[in-house]
């Protein structure tokens, strides 16, 4: 059986896969390599675009391994995102810590996370930024299965 006989990953295609979200460094963010795999729709949300449109033209029991551009991955850093706050806003017995995730409420009361980012007596800043905006990522995948579309 020649490849093109296989399905291949497009727009709607239910794939299963595992998958690792690393840093440049090989930090590992997320993985599903030791689990069972996840199951999605290509096109459903559950991956970000840029990752989605890695696995493009993939088949199954293919693994690749992808470098992510911030663009295409979480978005560049975005300085308005970086907001100081009165120390008071925070409970007085609150231990603060460069690189806590502190959840805020927005206007809507959906919740807000920040990462706080440095603090002292008199300020607190918190970085609302996704904790990997700005970052090259590498995107290691396995394709399972590819169901076509």
């Amino acid at each position: 059986m020649t490849k093109a006989a296989f399905p291949i990953v497009k727009e709607g295609s239910r794939l299963t896969l595992h998958f690792a979200v690393k840093l440049r460094d090989g930090s590992v963010i997320d993985s599903n390599f030791e689990r069972s795999p996840a199951a999605l729709t290509v096109g459903d949300g559950n991956l970000l675009p840029g990752f989605e449109q890695c696995l493009l033209g993939m088949t199954a029991g293919q693994r690749e391994t992808f470098v992510v551009p911030p663009e295409r991955g979480f978005g560049q850093a975005n300085p308005n995102n970086v907001q100081v706050f009165p120390r008071t806003t925070f409970a007085a017995d609150m231990e603060l810590a460069e690189g806590l995730v502190v959840s805020f409420a927005d206007a809507q009361k959906a919740e807000l996370p920040g990462v706080i980012a440095a603090f002292d007596e008199r300020e607190v800043t918190v970085d609302f930024n996704h904790p990997l905006a700005g970052k090259e990522v590498v995107f290691d995948v396995h394709i399972v299965s590819v169901e076509a579309a």
